[in-house]
């Protein structure tokens, strides 16, 4: 069984930590969601989505007005999907399903509507995930570092100087499976792509995340997730 639901948020908005007995497909139509689960956090961009198993807590915050569709799995409809959270690319099959699904004026009858649920259901089940994940520390020092670099990337100006304190990074290496350097990577990975899905030009983005050029931005970004930062403009997203 599947259940859909439509709700809208404004810029910043932000829904606590909280969970579902049902297993939940979190769809971005437009906007863009972080989301925070025990040991992680995700960027969901417009046209991604998270799949979130059932009992896992979260909280969410929107960058960007927020169009929000979920749908809700019930055991044996979530059989099929990931045993943990993962960031989707949604198909444009998909993002129709949802929208029917999840439309405020709906004329199809409960037949019909039990037919797109299953359809959508097995569209989930083929999709490919996409890498925009964060591990988080436990360690509550760790943890404060990660929120400051979180709340502007490009800047360093207050973060440890590589070498200063070895035990930190070693730490660090060990609660999150990343040396600090790669996890700041990520980190600015993934707020260059929520700038990408704000509208931002890749020549800006690059720039503004300390790149020479336009080209030298593509190829990392190609190399750490398969595609050109364009596949995430709101242009490309739409079609």
């Amino acid at each position: 069984m599947l259940v859909a639901r439509h709700r809208s948020f404004p810029a910043g908005a932000h829904i606590p930590a909280h969970q579902h007995i049902r297993g939940q497909f979190l769809f971005a139509a437009a906007g863009t969601m972080f989301v925070r689960t025990p040991g992680h956090a995700w960027l969901v961009p417009p046209s991604r989505a998270l799949w979130i198993p059932a009992g896992i807590e979260h909280a969410i915050d929107a960058h960007g007005e927020l169009d929000m569709r979920t749908l809700y799995l019930d055991a044996a409809s979530a059989a099929r999907l990931p045993q943990a959270c993962a960031v989707l690319d949604v198909t444009a099959l998909l993002r129709e399903l949802i929208k029917r699904m999840t439309s405020s004026i709906s004329l199809d009858g409960k037949e019909a509507i039990a037919l797109i649920g299953q359809l959508a259901v097995l569209e989930i089940s083929r999709l490919q995930s996409c890498a925009l994940e964060l591990p988080l520390p436990a360690s509550a020092d760790l943890l404060d570092l990660c929120e400051r670099v979180l709340q502007n990337p490009t800047r360093v100006d207050d973060e440890p100087v590589p070498g200063s304190n070895r035990r930190l990074y070693r730490r660090f290496r060990t609660e999150t499976g990343l040396s600090y350097v790669q996890w700041r990577k990520q980190a600015c990975l993934l707020h260059a792509v929520r700038l990408l899905g704000a509208g931002q030009p890749v020549t800006q983005v690059a720039l503004d995340l300390g790149y020479e050029s336009p080209s030298a931005f593509s190829t990392m970004f190609r190399r750490s997730l398969g595609v050109t930062p364009r596949a995430f403009s709101p242009r490309h997203t739409k079609t």
